[in-house]
């Protein structure tokens, strides 16, 4: 990877063109550098790893397919149940296909690395990915924050929770997530788009992650690694907080109640959102304060935690709630027992 003092930039001198091209080849010649289309770049996947690719590839489709299996079952048993229309679920549904789309906007370009080599990629593509891959990593974000509000109104306000939230007001409040996560993230590959990239655009990482597209950028990267900070403690701050802020309500609401089995089952549904909470929110801090303050951490093992934070989760989601909630446990079960 070129540093950017090394980067190739147009000429802007007085001289004539013949002569400038000459000083662009002793340039060239000199630090042994070649042109490239600056509008493509390359995913090396794991550096370090290369001999290992086929075999890390196992781990990553295992965790892909079970968690395409686990979402798609909710997604269907929550469509065909209509006892199951209700705000809880319907927000599980919205948390499925955020974890049905982010690891596909990975795992398939991962695996086209690992099992064919195909480590090309567009400016263009690169660009789009990053922007999608983290917009949804914002809705899951949200979508999370509104299920808090949802067991909160559910424990809190049982009497006017059948109002307080509808189908149409999970719409809207899913419609509101939407349009936070593009205005947040739309900016990140705006600015990219912008910067001049090296000559050599070599991206150490199996994903278009914004760090790791930033660090290819022959430019001052200032401004963008501080709006990528700041996003994330605004977003992640601001979701967490107001999680938290929901959920020592809902403890002092479950200690209030004296029937011991509405009590357990407050205590169950909390438990799988707090499960579900603390397998999203931990990875994906370490993994970003990992990413901004790299310095002395092996390449590989950054980016391997980035990757598992991706797959782990949305594998662990639908079986997390499929044991906790006996509600859907009991309709799962039904459609898996049929079916055999």
């Amino acid at each position: 990877m070129l540093t950017p003092s090394l980067c190739f930039r147009p000429f802007t001198g007085t001289l004539s063109i013949s002569e400038s091209y000459r000083h662009i080849d002793h340039f060239m010649a000199a630090f042994n550098l070649t042109y490239s289309d600056p509008s493509t770049f390359t995913l090396i996947g794991i550096p370090g790893l290369e001999a290992a690719h086929v075999w890390i590839s196992i781990p990553f489709s295992t965790f892909y397919i079970i968690s395409l299996l686990g979402n798609f079952m909710l997604l269907y048993v929550v469509g065909k149940e209509q006892t199951l229309h209700k705000p809880m679920y319907l927000l599980l549904c919205m948390l499925a296909l955020t974890d049905i789309v982010t690891p596909t906007f990975v795992v398939p370009k991962a695996l086209g690395i690992f099992w064919f080599n195909l480590k090309g990629i567009t400016m263009a593509g690169c660009l789009t990915r990053m922007f999608f891959l983290h917009m949804f990593s914002v809705m899951h974000s949200a979508t999370l924050l509104t299920m808090a509000f949802d067991r909160y109104a559910a424990i809190c306000n049982p009497l006017r929770y059948a109002t307080i939230l509808i189908s149409t007001q999970i719409a809207k409040l899913g419609l509101v997530g939407l349009i936070r996560a593009v205005l947040f993230i739309l900016p990140l590959p705006l600015l990219l788009s912008r910067q001049p990239f090296c000559a050599k655009c070599i991206i150490t990482h199996t994903q278009c992650e914004h760090i790791a597209v930033a660090k290819m950028v022959c430019g001052d990267i200032i401004i963008t690694r501080i709006y990528g900070l700041v996003l994330m403690f605004v977003i992640n701050g601001f979701d967490l907080t107001l999680i938290a802020l929901s959920y020592g309500l809902i403890i002092k609401a479950i200690l209030r109640i004296s029937s011991k089995n509405a009590h357990q089952k407050a205590l169950n549904t909390c438990t799988a959102h707090i499960c579900v909470m603390l397998t999203y929110y931990i990875p994906s801090l370490f993994s970003n304060l990992i990413h901004q303050f790299s310095q002395g951490i092996a390449p590989h093992i950054r980016i391997i935690l980035a990757d598992l934070y991706l797959l782990i989760p949305p594998m662990l989601n639908p079986i997390i709630y499929g044991v906790k909630t006996k509600e859907l446990r009991d309709k799962v079960g039904k459609y898996t027992c049929c079916r055999r």
